[in-house]
């Protein structure tokens, strides 16, 4: 929508639920968490109209919680693969998964500094 909150688009249509919206620093896309392939939640990216949806993480655990760099090329995001809320970040295209935290607690909504 409008910053005014005028011409409200709704860009996903599914019985999935699709949360926590991301934009990427150059508008162009928007990263998400949804359930809509399996059981469980993963990262998935759009483009800003809706169109070509791509799911980017592919886990038997709960990935979710989305935040683009600032340069567009990374997304970090939480995952509990390995039995704990741990953040990761990966490529801007789903590969490269690498743990960033590792500690009991429960590390979530991350977010990148400029």
């Amino acid at each position: 929508m409008n910053s005014d909150g005028s011409s409200v688009t709704r860009l996903t249509n599914n019985s999935a639920i699709d949360i926590f919206p991301s934009w990427s620093p150059d508008g162009r896309r928007i990263a998400f968490t949804s359930d809509r392939d399996d059981e469980n939640s993963e990262v998935y990216a759009m483009n800003a109209d809706g169109s070509a949806v791509a799911r980017l993480t592919n886990s038997p655990a709960v990935d979710g919680l989305s935040s683009w760099s600032p340069d567009g090329r990374r997304i970090a995001f939480v995952s509990d693969r390995d039995g704990d809320n741990e953040v990761y970040a990966m490529n801007a295209d789903g590969s490269g998964a690498t743990r960033l935290t590792n500690n009991p607690g429960f590390d979530t909504f991350p977010a990148w500094t400029r």
